[in-house]
């Protein structure tokens, strides 16, 4: 995984989008930041399509986190990625993008909203069942559903 992200150049312009070859309809960014989540055990990773619900962003990721640490070695990965490929990492407020003390961090990509979030703070929140209008693109592969829908 490591070699693709490395070989992607960085994106230029929102249209088109940079896509993937199995969800041409979805930018490959995103479907590289749900691999990279995955590849690095994030819990659950789920890819919204927010596009045609609002003008502010484009897609949220939502994945859950196992501590402290393993949020804060996903957010170096996160900014790794993004610095790769010329994106702009903006964090969510609190230092290191923590929301709410260490339960939800965010990532502001621009046209991707990152949100990594404890089993606890996820179950409290319930984004998936808040944004349930919108088109699900990566259901976690530990689903065994793969990136589809």
């Amino acid at each position: 995984m490591a070699g693709l992200l490395r070989e992607t150049e960085p994106l230029q312009d929102r249209n088109p989008p940079d896509t993937d070859s199995r969800r041409p309809d979805v930018p490959e960014t995103v479907m590289a930041l749900c691999a990279l989540l995955e590849e690095h055990r994030a819990g659950d990773v789920v890819a919204l399509d927010l596009r045609e619900l609002h003008s502010w962003t484009d897609y949220f990721i939502i994945a859950t986190v196992t501590s402290g640490a393993h949020r804060d070695g996903l957010l170096r990965h996160i900014k790794d990625f993004a610095g790769e490929r010329g994106l702009a990492a903006h964090k969510g407020p609190g230092k290191s993008g923590r929301a709410s003390g260490d339960g939800w961090s965010l990532v502001d990509l621009g046209t991707t909203i990152i949100h990594l979030m404890s089993s606890s703070s996820r179950s409290f929140y319930e984004l998936e069942q808040l944004w349930s209008s919108a088109k699900t693109v990566w259901p976690s592969a530990k689903h065994g559903q793969g990136p589809h829908r």
